[in-house]
């Protein structure tokens, strides 16, 4: 799994580990949970998935090799249970792991999963002409090989201790008979991968682009068959889904507007639930030119001026004034939920008088009215922020904090596929952004590491630092916990410094759930990660409970 780009915003839960075989009793299964992420999903394909609701889409279609447990322990693999594996052996230099896949597995189509599968998957995460945005993840995979039809073989550059999480949480199979015969090159943006062919408890039935993603449970899926008959994805805006959650018309709603969720305490239909995640949100700042793509940005090139943007606005009075006492500040590239987030780092310090000066260090001079110029070029940019209520109060209050330094920042309000083609095409001079961590500070390569910059990767800022690519891979590499920690402390902090956006909260949503589901244990990366054994009580099933296997009308 990567980490994924977040428009409007997501979140995730406490862990519970699940079970290898999860077969319900009689009786046990049936329902639909309509869920109401806050955007429709770029791809479902995994290699090229990037986004939480892609991804939340694969992961009910697709199983990995295993499975990372409730703690999210990313060293060894104590704390994986099989999935497709059904057992590893380790080599003894612990440069290569023979993976012994489960015989009773197969892909929804009724074809066994086999060891070609992982090789042809490792094939096209890896190959530039695809460009996976996980392809920095696997960099220390070298090759898999199939020693026979049940067992493949990664092979490895060195020995780490995120070696066998590199290829469990990152690399999800594919089928190759189903996409084999395809160039790499076209194979991202083929039809075929809109309607994928899975292994996993539910399996693919629709995708109306923008309103609707249906799955249906796999009756006879090797680990056991949901204990749901369908679950729909119907994205809609906070405020859209908060309305059909109330009526009954959604079952699930990520982003509960906090100004309402006093409804819920009192609401017969549905309940809240507050669960943290690794999620955080910045603005971030472009450094190269949108009109030419590689030249310097006019005004976000200077270091200077991107210091002093950060000192100009005080972040714990936004905090206070959008999320009262409920808001986390945010520390660096990173939520303080991770395993390896650093409270103690450095920050550019509130101090108006010191943004001031940077300013005019910079040659941006305050002109009679107060508004800043340099050569005659005003010091003015425009600031695209997608629908988040959060967000555009933040914006609003950035706005005037920034003019009172002379500073002029026109907000360019838009919608989520507006806000993904400004990202895709670096057409932007700053951008409300956020992102969600992996369990290990690895996952950060994809966002802020220079990796990430090739075509199809996260790092949409196209920031770049040779330093903190050293240190990030000094944290990836070393067995000692501690050294593992500061060298990632000095990576954010190597970040920080440099100053391409601003860092200013982590993600806290309250989440409505419908009181006739009865929720898994979830975890903290991911809240559907248990979504197969969601359930619904025949005593509180409704009609749309009753449709059974059968595909539902539109």
């Amino acid at each position: 799994m990567r980490t994924a780009f977040l428009l409007v915003a997501a979140g995730v839960a406490l862990a519970a580990c699940s079970t290898t075989d999860s077969r319900p009793g009689p009786g046990a299964t049936g329902g639909t949970v309509i869920m109401a992420p806050t955007s429709d999903a770029s791809s479902i394909f995994p290699p090229s998935v990037f986004d939480l609701t892609g991804r939340m889409v694969q992961d009910q279609l697709f199983d990995r090799l295993a499975e990372i447990g409730p703690e999210l322990v990313t060293i060894g693999d104590k704390d994986f249970t099989p999935r497709l594996a059904k057992s590893w052996t380790w080599a003894s230099d612990s440069l290569s792991i023979a993976f012994s896949l489960d015989p009773r597995a197969r892909w929804h189509d009724g074809k066994p999963v086999t060891a070609n599968d992982i090789r042809f998957s490792f094939k096209v995460y890896t190959d530039p002409k695809f460009a996976s945005p996980v392809a920095p993840l696997l960099a220390n995979l070298d090759s898999v090989t199939v020693r026979d039809s049940l067992t493949a073989v990664v092979w490895f550059k060195k020995h780490t201790p995120e070696q066998f999480y590199d290829v469990a949480y990152q690399l999800v199979p594919i089928p190759e008979h189903v996409y084999g015969g395809i160039p790499l090159e076209q194979l991202r943006t083929s039809p075929i991968t809109q309607s994928p062919v899975g292994n996993s408890r539910f399996r693919f039935v629709r995708w109306d682009k923008g309103t609707r993603i249906e799955l249906v449970a796999d009756t006879s899926n090797y680990r056991g068959r949901a204990k749901l008959d369908r679950i729909v994805f119907t994205p809609s805006n906070p405020v859209t889904a908060a309305t059909q959650l109330l009526t009954g018309q959604a079952d699930f709603v990520e982003s509960y507007p906090f100004d309402r969720a006093s409804e819920l305490d009192t609401s017969t239909v549905a309940r809240a639930v507050v669960l943290p995640n690794f999620a955080y949100v910045f603005m971030a700042m472009n450094q190269f030119d949108p009109k030419s793509k590689n030249a310097p940005h006019p005004i976000f090139s200077d270091v200077r001026v991107r210091r002093a943007l950060s000192m100009a606005v005080d972040r714990r009075a936004m905090l206070t004034n959008v999320f009262g006492d409920k808001g986390k500040l945010s520390y660096g590239p990173f939520a303080m939920s991770a395993p390896f987030a650093d409270s103690t780092l450095r920050l550019p310090p509130y101090d108006t008088a010191a943004a001031k000066a940077l300013l005019d260090s910079a040659g941006w001079r305050a002109g009679a009215n107060g508004m800043r110029a340099k050569n005659g070029r005003p010091l003015r940019f425009a600031l695209v922020v997608s629908p988040s209520p959060f967000r555009r109060r933040y914006a609003v209050l950035m706005q005037e904090q920034f003019k009172t330094l002379g500073v002029q920042m026109d907000l360019d309000q838009v919608d989520d596929n507006a806000a993904r083609a400004h990202m895709d095409n670096h057409d932007f001079d700053a951008l409300m952004g956020a992102f969600s961590n992996d369990p290990s500070p690895s996952g950060v390569r994809q966002t802020w590491g220079t990796d990430g910059i090739a075509e199809g990767g996260q790092n949409f800022l196209r920031y770049s630092n040779k330093r903190f690519d050293t240190l990030l891979d000094s944290a990836t590499s070393s067995f000692d916990p501690a050294k593992m920690k500061s060298y990632a402390s000095r990576a954010f902090q190597t970040v920080i410094d440099d100053a391409p956006a601003i860092f200013l909260y982590d993600i806290t949503l309250v989440y409505g759930v419908n009181r006739r589901i009865t929720m898994a244990p979830t975890r903290t990366d991911e809240y559907w990660a248990n979504l197969a054994d969601w359930s619904i009580p025949a005593g509180k099933r409704i009609d749309r409970d009753r449709i059974g296997l059968t595909p539902a009308k539109p």
